[in-house]
């Protein structure tokens, strides 16, 4: 979907309109189409992820093309610059923000139900179908609404790598949920002041490698902890 989304970033410079309302729309068919693809047409889902994937880097780079000028908008769209996040996305990450916490405080069990099981959540009387189609939407404007601060190219990270390294300690969704989030807080304000105060380096990159240290670290000390639980067993 991330990647997907490029498409409708590059349309939308073509066509001259907001280019993150594009990428939204783009995003959101994109998330659409593969879990179509993967239930409908018999299609495995990574092969449906690869092939959406594939389809919206390459009309994004077709459309930009295209577009007089187009090269001096295009790494921060892929990369993210900071200096991009107007009052408007903060305040629609902002509002963004608390629809989630909301909708995780009120339907935390069907949204548990919905990923992880989605036979039990049916024999439990959910209506499964609105609530992925719920949730995709609210992934795909997620992604849409963070990529001028990381890029397109790194967001994946940022969604990926904080839930792994907490993963590393509990499988408890709510912690899971809790510590990325924290996580995430740390990296984003420590990549931002190492960018603004040591290092001429995009803040996107920075957050992502400091994201990835501390996975680095999650694993030492993950397998120190099991060390010590075996030598205490034995």
């Amino acid at each position: 979907i991330t990647h997907a989304s490029f498409g409708g970033i590059g349309l939308g410079i073509y066509l001259g309109i907001n280019p993150i309302l594009s990428a939204a729309g783009a995003a959101i068919l994109a998330a659409f189409s593969i879990g179509k693809l993967s239930r409908t047409e018999g299609i495995r889902e990574d092969s449906a992820i690869a092939s959406i994937w594939a389809l919206g880097m390459a009309l994004g780079v077709l459309f930009m093309t295209l577009t007089p000028g187009y090269a001096t908008s295009l790494p921060a769209y892929l990369f993210g610059n900071i200096l991009l996040v107007t009052a408007g996305d903060l305040i629609a990450l902002a509002l963004l923000a608390v629809l989630l916490i909301a909708l995780f405080s009120v339907g935390y069990r069907q949204i548990l139900y919905t990923a992880f099981d989605r036979d039990f959540a049916r024999v439990r009387g959910m209506n499964v179908g609105l609530w992925e189609r719920g949730l995709l939407i609210l992934v795909a404007v997620s992604l849409v609404l963070t990529i001028r601060s990381v890029g397109i190219m790194l967001l994946l990270s940022l969604l990926t790598l904080p839930q792994t390294t907490i993963g590393l300690f509990t499988a408890d969704f709510r912690k899971i949920i809790c510590g990325s989030i924290i996580l995430c807080l740390i990296a984003n304000v420590g990549g931002l002041l190492l960018s603004y105060y040591l290092i001429s380096v995009p803040s996107g990159v920075l957050i992502i490698l400091l994201l990835f240290l501390f996975l680095a670290l999650g694993k030492c000390l993950s397998a120190i902890t099991r060390r010590r639980a075996q030598h205490a067993r034995g």
